[in-house]
């Protein structure tokens, strides 16, 4: 499972390895991050390895979370992918596929017929 990144003012979504599948990972982070002054809410999900924090601006920074995440080794901003380079992976991923069915398509209509006319000319 890959890290990710969510940003936009008052609200930091990561997803992390640390708590994917486990419950009790879950709950402890969630009560942990829910300690830390201009935290709003926490939202965790263990299946996916989600948590999603919404926060005061004005008393912590998701820069602030993000280094107490990567502190207590829950999150690795280093590996993370974020959502632009997510979105620009899927878009590449898509643009490629388009590119083969094209191109396939195409030279599949240039030899069309050329295998029979090859096996008529042999025989």
């Amino acid at each position: 499972m890959s890290y990710y990144l969510h940003d936009v003012p008052g609200r930091l979504r990561v997803r992390t390895p640390f708590i994917k599948g486990s419950e009790s990972l879950a709950k402890h982070v969630e009560k942990f991050l829910e300690q830390i002054n201009g935290i709003k809410s926490v939202a965790t999900n263990p299946v996916t390895g989600s948590i999603i924090m919404t926060y005061d601006e004005k008393k912590v920074t998701s820069k602030m979370l993000l280094d107490t995440l990567k502190t207590r080794g829950i999150f690795d901003p280093s590996r993370a992918v974020t959502n632009d380079q997510y979105i620009h992976a899927g878009a590449s991923r898509a643009s490629q596929l388009v590119y083969k069915a094209v191109v396939g398509a195409f030279v599949e209509k240039a030899f069309e017929g050329s295998a029979l006319s090859l096996l008529a000319a042999l025989l």
